[in-house]
């Protein structure tokens, strides 16, 4: 059987105009017109951008308000319970050692078994079941002794540990 020629095919899009099917003046007019389009549409981004940035200050607003408002209440906290947060601090160390040990030992274990933990779902998923949820109640403990007991300005806290 002899090669035969792909035959050429029609193509699969065509261009359309959907301009206006009206005179569009002289040259030099239809180029005024095109610049003036792209001026108000640039003119309408830039408002569009400063709604945008206006939208995003206020919300940096809020957002800085809650923050501030927070830590003024935790200083208060802390101003009420000196021992307490002492002991928070105290706390938070021990648990930062006791983390360090956990992370040792869940390194241990994915190094020891890291062919069954890849080639097997089974033993992945009972790794997980095993480690996951201790370290993220452990990260979440220590997370709030840390804050409880952190000092936010060294300037203002008389009470430092």
């Amino acid at each position: 059987m002899s090669q035969e020629q792909p035959r050429p095919r029609p193509p699969l899009f065509s261009q359309i105009d959907v301009s206006q099917a009206s005179y569009a003046g002289p040259p030099h007019q239809v180029a005024r017109n095109q610049e003036m389009e792209q001026t108000r549409l640039l003119r309408e981004l830039l408002a569009a951008q400063d709604r945008q940035n206006e939208l995003l200050e206020e919300m940096i607003g809020h957002l800085s308000t809650a923050q501030k408002q927070r830590a003024t209440e935790l200083g208060q906290w802390k101003q009420a319970n000196p021992r307490l947060a002492r002991n928070c601090r105290a706390a938070a160390e021990a648990l930062g050692r006791v983390q360090t040990e956990f992370l040792e030992s869940l390194t241990q274990e994915i190094n020891a078994n890291y062919e069954n933990l890849l080639d097997g779902e089974f033993m992945l998923n009972e790794f997980v079941d095993r480690f996951g949820p201790r370290m993220a109640h452990l990260n979440g403990l220590l997370q709030v002794l840390s804050q409880l007991s952190a000092t936010s300005n060294p300037a203002s806290a008389p009470n430092s540990p």
